[in-house]
């Protein structure tokens, strides 16, 4: 299990003055993730807390930007919808920023660079996307690699979407999908850890994406929580945070 503590950062004079809305720290606002997106965000079977890369993120950018969270959870496909309709006040649960989810959110700047990756049994033959055609594919509910797969492949491979990545992962192992197609720090994290020796990720990185914070449209929370972002890649914060769950952090472009 990754770590469940939080990550340790210094308390620095730029939680104060990163934002003007700092002094509002009693403002809480409804924010929403999706529970098996590892190890972006995870449930702690210890401590019953959401663990993970975004809620770290999360937790920096609200201490910093002067607002409280209230974190609830639900399956992925209905993140965007929640956003949209203002039941909550924001959404991370490694959203791929797209033109067409900008047309009803408003999004944060981009917070992490990711791209899409097949994983599949360690003896497999197959090494990319073509490799796919005639192959039953494992891919996740309302996500951009259902999506592409959709595009790409069409008619010509069986491609099931799954409520979670745990189910995905499932069907590969056993037996009932011949690949899984999703985000590709998911599908690394998994190969390496509990996949282990069983599968392995194949092919290039298909569709560059990058991930950002869903707010509900008009959000006055978007300009200081991107404030609190570019902050932390300022004073290395970002980095640590970067660091305690993938290893260092790509140059900055």
């Amino acid at each position: 299990m990754t770590p469940s503590h939080w990550l340790a950062i210094p308390a620095v004079a730029l939680s104060l003055s990163v934002s003007g809305l700092a002094s509002a720290q009693d403002t809480t606002l409804k924010a929403v993730t999706d529970p098996s997106f590892v190890p972006f965000e995870m449930m702690d079977q210890e401590s019953g807390e959401m663990v993970g890369f975004d809620m770290d993120i999360l937790h920096e950018i609200a201490d910093r930007a002067g607002f409280d969270v209230d974190l609830n959870t639900m399956d992925f496909n209905g993140i965007i919808p929640a956003v949209q309709t203002g039941n909550v006040d924001l959404a991370i649960a490694g959203i791929t920023i797209t033109d067409e989810r900008q047309q009803i959110v408003d999004f944060s700047d981009p917070y992490y660079d990711s791209g899409l990756r097949i994983l599949v049994a360690d003896g497999s033959d197959v090494g990319s996307l073509d490799d796919l055609e005639g192959k039953r594919i494992a891919t996740k509910i309302g996500s951009t690699s259902y999506d592409y797969l959709q595009e790409k492949l069409g008619d010509s491979a069986e491609i099931t979407p799954y409520p979670g990545s745990s189910d995905m992962y499932m069907a590969l192992m056993g037996g009932s999908a011949d690949a899984v197609f999703y985000d590709a720090p998911n599908v690394g994290y998994f190969a390496q850890t509990k996949g282990e020796g069983m599968v392995k990720t194949v092919g290039p990185l298909y569709e560059g994406q990058q991930y950002g914070i869903a707010f509900a449209k008009g959000s006055d929370w978007v300009e200081p929580a991107n404030e609190a972002l570019e902050a932390m890649h300022e004073d290395g914060t970002y980095d640590e945070i970067h660091k305690k769950w993938f290893g260092e952090a790509p140059e900055s472009k």
